[in-house]
């Protein structure tokens, strides 16, 4: 049986993650709810032990007393960075490595125009799981994400700081 999920498969999963953002002066702790879902493309540098995963939908949101913020893939995933590798064969371990370029949308909730935000570099997501999908197992941050104005891409104007991210069965 192989290990590897088939070519050309689209993946959903559940996504839920724990979150601080720095924003506006503040530090704020958000609790974000939402998925993923991944395509599963060949790795020609590897393609007996890990696939790509392309993503094709990525929508996460998380509301408090004064804000909700969505993250939502930017565009298009055409070179898909993201991967997953097999680190052992029996009993089965993956490694899997999400890269997420994604735009950041708050709004405040006594009104106001939304501001909109890019992430400077892509999130990446690191995880290790026995299965794909995986089944609630815990991502973490692989660095600190800088959001940055469309119009002014050289500024950070907020930071998500950590993203504990459990993915699947959820």
């Amino acid at each position: 049986m192989p290990l590897l999920p088939p070519l050309g498969a689209e993946i959903p999963c559940s996504t839920l993650a724990d979150a601080k953002l720095e924003y506006a002066g503040r530090t704020l702790a958000l609790s974000f709810r939402g998925g993923i879902k991944q395509r599963i493309d060949v790795n020609p540098e590897n393609p007996e032990k890990s696939v790509r995963l392309r993503v094709v939908g990525f929508k996460m949101s998380a509301d408090t007393e004064s804000m909700t913020v969505t993250l939502e893939q930017n565009d298009v995933d055409v070179d898909a960075p993201s991967s997953l590798r097999i680190t052992q064969q029996s009993p089965p371990q993956f490694e899997q490595i999400d890269v997420l370029p994604f735009t950041a949308t708050i709004e405040q909730t006594d009104g106001g125009a939304p501001v909109v935000l890019t992430a400077k570099k892509p999130m990446i997501l690191i995880g290790q799981t026995t299965q794909f999908p995986p089944h609630g197992q815990l991502y973490q941050l692989g660095y600190p994400v800088e959001l940055v104005a469309p119009e002014d891409p050289g500024t950070a104007v907020g930071r998500i700081t950590a993203f504990n991210c459990k993915k699947g069965g959820l």
